[in-house]
């Protein structure tokens, strides 16, 4: 059986990734959680604002919860350009602004 590859010059060339690279790529903290749950609603939330969202280290929360604690918790992140404003929404939901009363309705069943 014969390599596809003929050495490291058949290799892609790095200069060319980083010229490939895709803007915004680079994801920050929005926020922490102690469970991977509250995590997964957060970024959810986040996505359902239409701010691309996505939760970090959950397998290794789940497999060594003794472990969260000092992994400082589940990490929700975002590109740097919706920072400021998944903060915001998260503070606001935090906050009630996005909770329904009790006697809200919300349609029939159907």
């Amino acid at each position: 059986m014969q390599d596809t590859l003929s050495g490291p010059e058949s290799f892609p060339d790095d200069s060319t990734a980083e010229s490939e690279a895709i803007p915004g790529r680079d994801l920050f903290i929005v926020a922490k959680f102690f469970t991977p749950t509250e995590a997964h609603l957060a970024r959810s939330f986040l996505v359902a604002s239409g701010i691309p969202a996505v939760v970090a280290d959950v397998n290794h929360a789940q497999a060594d919860q003794f472990l969260l604690p000092a992994m400082g918790g589940v990490r929700v992140l975002a590109p740097q350009e919706y920072l400021e404003q998944a903060q915001q929404l998260l503070a606001a939901r935090e906050h009630g602004d996005f909770a329904l009363s009790d006697d809200a309705d919300v349609g029939q069943p159907e």
